[in-house]
Parts: structure tokens; sequence; C-alpha cells
């Protein structure tokens, strides 16, 4: 599914290292965190997987296919296949849950019933009856289920997900990485970029350690231990 393949990102105006030599692969269907201190190199990782920069060095693929070589036409067409949630879940304030995710799929330019779809990924979360809702009226645990439910509501089959329980108490923060694990077991691919160690020794599952931008360690058996 995703594939790194000696990946260097240098910042030429700093001459900052932020990923050295990247190399792994994720297979379909897996789960893998993604841990290491603040500037570590995570949030890198997460957009040369979006192609919003490019490598230095090195080849990021997904589903074999060298991102590199996407035209800019064909950008959409991969974003389409890829859910992000962010920490701060980015919800657009004037509309409401339901409105939230038909506004992701006019804008990614989804064909169908748009309602319907967006109400389908609101009960995934279990938030259908909340659809009228304004982000204002949510819990900061419920406007992180809508992220989830907008990141979900075009069927990707990989899910990013930056920091995605960091502005939660550990009770809500459990019940995200719960609901991020059923998606999984539902068979999409999730990688998890955190600095809970609670949660990444709590649900363990393939961990991957960046320091200084090297990857330092991967480990099928998880755990956070830097």
């Amino acid at each position: 599914m995703v594939e790194f393949q000696h990946v260097t990102k240098t910042y030429a105006r700093t001459h900052t290292h932020a990923l050295k030599d990247v190399d792994f692969r994720i297979r379909k269907g897996e789960f893998v965190y993604i841990v290491g201190h603040s500037g570590a190199g995570k949030s890198t990782l997460l957009a040369l997987l979006l192609r919003r920069i490019a490598p230095t060095e090195g080849v990021v693929a997904i589903a074999e296919q060298d991102l590199a070589r996407l035209r800019d036409s064909q950008l959409p067409l991969l974003r389409r296949r890829i859910g992000m949630v962010f920490q701060d879940h980015r919800l657009l304030p004037k509309l409401s849950a339901l409105e939230n995710l038909t506004f992701a799929l006019r804008a990614t330019g989804f064909r169908g019933n748009q309602e319907q779809r967006a109400l389908t990924a609101l009960r995934q979360v279990g938030l259908a009856h909340k659809r009228k809702a304004f982000p204002i009226e949510l819990s900061l645990g419920e406007q992180q289920r809508v992220a989830i439910a907008r990141a979900l509501v075009t069927n990707p089959p990989l899910l990013l997900c930056d920091e995605p329980t960091g502005n939660l108490d550990p009770d809500t923060s459990w019940e995200i990485l719960e609901l991020l694990n059923d998606v999984n077991i539902k068979g999409t691919t999730v990688i998890v970029a955190t600095h809970s160690r609670d949660l990444v020794d709590r649900l363990k599952r393939r961990t991957m350690v960046l320091r200084g931008g090297e990857l330092v360690r991967d480990d099928d058996d998880g755990g956070y231990s830097l």
C-alpha cells in the first residue's frame, strides 16, 4: 500500500534534513504508528504521502505508483483515495456535521447521493443523531469523530492521522483510537502519527520510531519506547 524507498527530504533554505534515507513498506490492511518527539519528521512523512511536498531523494509510492510521476490533474484522484485526520479537526464552523461531509464529497468530485453517503459515514462513527449540529455544539471528541467521518466519506483505502488525539482527554482519546482500530479491522490501512505513549502501549500495533528524521526502529510487536 505504501512504500518509501531511501527517502530524504532536505529544506535548502535552512539546510535541515527533515527525513534522512527513510526506507520502509506498509502492507494493505496494516495499522501502523509513527512515533517520535516533535521535529522527528512525522508530519513531513505524512505530507510526502499527500504529495504536498516532494522528496529531495528517493521514491514515495502508494499502491505501487510513484507519486512524483503523477500529473497535477491526477492529484484530486490521489487525495480521494487518502483520508486525512488532523489534531485540530479543521471542520468548517458554519456548516453542520452533515454539511461538512457533503462539502468534502463535492470538493472531491463525488457523483451520487451525497447526503446519503455522508449520513452513512456519520453512522459509522456513531453520530448520525448529531447530523444537524454545528461544530460549536459538539464536544471535542464528537468534533474529532466528525473529522474521521469526513476522512472516511469517500471510502479511501488509506487513512492518515496526524496527532488525532492531541487535544483530547485520555478517555476520549481511547474512544477515538478504538474507532480507528475498528476502521482498520474493516479493511482500511491506517497510519497514525502520535506522541501518546499511553495509546501506543495500550493498543499495540506495528510501531515505527523516527528520531532526527531517521527511522531508528520498526517493530511489529509495537510499544512506544524511543
